[in-house]
């Protein structure tokens, strides 16, 4: 298998990563992620104008790429910049849209493309602890459309998108898979209340409470009560875009290590010099190239059967879990006491490498579901 990327990617990967350099340095980066905002629409829509947006989508949807190799390759590139823009929640709420859209529904990607429209998902709710079919909040039939009551956890950039991805139930219990039906809603529309607050890995996210919302019929995803393969489906592209932009963050964690091993001196000699340094490292990076194995796998895969798809998602996001938190780890030791400082940029790199750990599902939670999925069906 050929595992090189076409021209028209690397292309794009080296106008991302020039940008970053160039435009979205590591101070840059820290002001907009501790900002009010928790991005930058100047940046947003430079991105867009790049085409790390389009990339994203297919062309049947206006995009030019939306292959699992051209997500790869642009949430790797964001992972190495640590960029906090919003380009998860574009790219699950856009893929769900392509998928169970209707036709009128889907002309609203062109704004997720071009940048104009903030998109985020409001599936996880309190208490929900990762579980995909695990929704409380209710939407009822009220006239001709819904009204929609419940609550929502960890929206990211909830209380800055213009439109939000949003999990109810119409039928069933509270854990059943049938029965969750999928609607977009408008970011302001009245009954919305938002609790925003900073991430400690950078960027906004948001507590959602939907208190009695209204919608239209036409806000309805795809079929009544069968949102939960939508879900799955859309979901799949966010984990294989954070299993790619771990791996991006590993690259520069790895870069700046190797880096302060070759300067770095003690007894008038490279630190890099000491053995059990140098094994301490050369296992870290086989870690690293196995996890970039993993996402090579999973891109490839995203378009297949499903339960192959869905083991090779599970199996990225465990990997880069594990993998991730070792590298964040080990980088900050070989660095020692500096490490840990907020001055120097690996301790955010750190930092994010452990947090996308727990973005739509841990190590633990992908294991358990990886065995789940090998495990024939019952009769």
């Amino acid at each position: 298998m050929n595992f090189e990327h076409t021209q028209d990617r690397r292309m794009l990967a080296d106008s991302l990563d020039r940008f970053i350099a160039e435009q979205y340095g590591f101070a840059e980066r820290d002001r907009i992620a501790c900002s009010d905002e928790g991005f930058s629409h100047k940046h947003w829509a430079q991105l867009a104008e790049i085409g790390a947006l389009g990339a994203l989508f297919p062309e049947d949807v206006g995009g030019f790429g939306g292959s699992g190799f051209d997500v790869a390759v642009v949430f790797e590139s964001l992972g190495k910049g640590l960029v906090v823009e919003p380009f998860l929640g574009a790219l699950i709420v856009g893929r769900a849209i392509a998928q169970a859209g209707t036709t009128a529904q889907k002309e609203r990607i062109a704004a997720l493309i071009d940048g104009s429209t903030v998109a985020a998902l409001a599936h996880e709710e309190p208490g929900s602890h990762y579980e995909a079919t695990l929704v409380s909040t209710r939407a009822e039939r009220s006239g001709d459309g819904w009204v929609l009551r419940g609550a929502k956890a960890v929206v990211q950039q909830g209380d800055r998108a213009g439109l939000i991805l949003v999990s109810a139930r119409t039928a069933g219990s509270d854990d059943d898979a049938q029965g969750i039906s999928l609607f977009l809603v408008p970011g302001d529309a009245p009954g919305l209340v938002w609790r925003g607050y900073r991430k400690t890995d950078g960027g906004r996210a948001a507590e959602l409470t939907l208190d009695g919302v209204r919608v239209g019929a036409d806000a309805l995803l795809g079929m009544e009560g069968e949102g939960a393969a939508v879900l799955e489906h859309a979901t799949g592209w966010g984990l294989l875009a954070l299993a790619a932009e771990s791996l991006g963050a590993m690259e520069i964690a790895k870069r700046d290590t190797l880096e302060y091993l070759r300067t770095r001196k003690q007894f008038g000699v490279p630190i890099g010099s000491f053995q059990a340094l140098q094994h301490r490292m050369a296992d870290l990076l086989l870690e690293v190239e196995q996890a970039r194995s993993t996402v090579i796998n999973a891109a490839a895969a995203i378009d297949g059967e499903r339960i192959a798809r869905e083991k090779a998602l599970s199996a990225a996001k465990h990997s880069i879990g594990r993998i991730g938190t070792k590298v964040a780890e080990e980088c900050i030791q070989l660095h020692g006491g500096i490490g840990m400082t907020w001055e120097l940029p690996l301790s955010h790199y750190a930092k994010r490498l452990v947090m996308i750990d727990h973005q739509l599902g841990d190590e633990d939670h992908h294991l358990a579901r990886y065995i789940a999925l090998g495990k024939p069906a019952r009769p």
